[in-house]
């Protein structure tokens, strides 16, 4: 990892060296994101149907950050999010049932029907959150790398934040403890462009990768439409944290289709842009078509993995119908832990 960039005008990384990467492997990376895609299309229409209540931010277009981070990842690391975190759960292997289930606030949702859209949590998958305060999650990804490193169980920490909460004072004090201390923490900005309704050049001054340089953080920004530079990335990052060099962070330019939430009708932004980013920088239509040209996959091999996602997605819509709302005694479990 390096600290500064050669040139003011730095390009974004590539695909990079993934040599070693089976077929199988990337087929995974596509099928991981096509599952999301497909989920958060459900949850969308589940929520213009009036069973989702609440906010309902939806992950579609972004869907290469994550999958390359969590495949470059070990069992023993966490990761924490803010509250566009549907496909953070997805990606971390928690069944998509219960994270539907959830969404429309049923019992066998993954936090019983009481966090809803933006507080999901799983301790056995290391998934730390969904935080709907913007911003508050990177003090507590600072806080998990202190733990990786207090139990010295080889774990690093995954922060995810987005442009608009890389502006927020809470995350550079987090830098500088997470610096101080050397914490194993790869810090990740989403990039998608739009604060809310804001273009990111009109609330953030300079490169957001270059956010740590005042704590000697090392810094770089990713194309966070190409899963495959993700994982590259994302593996050299966690190598770093990992280590005992401290923490890293990583711009991953990347791209929303849809509003900020589900209430958002996005008029901020031209049909042109959104057309444009969908033709030219889509994220399975990019890998897919690595697969078809570089790697001998055919589109026979392909629809089976289409067909199941397509199913999976299914299932977790009717079970999130199926499953009871809580019942009102509910309102007292889980608040309290006795030490």
């Amino acid at each position: 990892m390096v600290s500064k960039t050669k040139s003011e005008e730095q390009k974004l990384r590539g695909s990079g060296d993934n040599s070693k990467l089976s077929v199988s492997e990337i087929l995974k990376m596509y099928e991981d994101m096509l599952l999301i895609r497909r989920f958060e299309e459900r949850a969308g229409q589940l929520y213009g149907m009036g069973l989702i209540g609440g906010f309902c931010h939806l992950y579609i277009g972004q869907e290469a950050v994550v999958v390359g981070i969590q495949s470059a990842q070990k069992p023993e690391d966490s990761v924490i999010t803010a509250y566009r975190d549907h496909g953070h759960m997805l990606a971390c292997g928690m069944e998509p049932g219960g994270v539907m289930a959830e969404l429309t606030g049923r019992i066998g949702g993954l936090s019983k029907g009481k966090g809803g859209s933006m507080h999901m949590f799983s301790r056995e998958k290391k998934f730390y959150g969904g935080h709907g305060i913007v911003g508050a999650q990177i003090p507590i990804g600072a806080g998990l790398g202190f733990a990786h490193k207090y139990l010295k169980d080889g774990g690093v920490n995954i922060a995810y934040m987005g442009d608009g909460a890389s502006n927020q004072g809470q995350v550079y004090e987090a830098f500088n403890m997470a610096a101080l201390w050397k914490l194993p923490v790869v810090f990740v900005i989403e990039n998608n462009q739009y604060g809310m309704g804001t273009s990111v050049a009109r609330h953030a001054a300079g490169e957001l990768y270059k956010r740590g340089a005042g704590y000697d953080i090392p810094g770089e920004r990713i194309d966070g439409m190409d899963v495959l530079a993700v994982r590259k990335a994302a593996m050299d990052a966690l190598e770093h944290a990992r280590s005992g060099k401290g923490p890293v962070l990583l711009e991953m330019m990347t791209y929303r289709y849809r509003g900020h939430s589900m209430s958002d009708p996005a008029k901020y932004r031209t049909k042109e842009e959104l057309d444009h980013v969908r033709e030219e920088r889509d994220p399975i239509e990019r890998l897919k078509g690595q697969l078809l040209r570089d790697y001998g996959v055919k589109e026979t091999d392909l629809a089976p993995i289409e067909e199941r996602v397509k199913e999976e997605c299914l299932r977790a819509v009717e079970f999130s119908k199926e499953s009871p709302e809580p019942d009102p005694s509910e309102l007292w479990t889980d608040v309290l832990v006795e030490a």
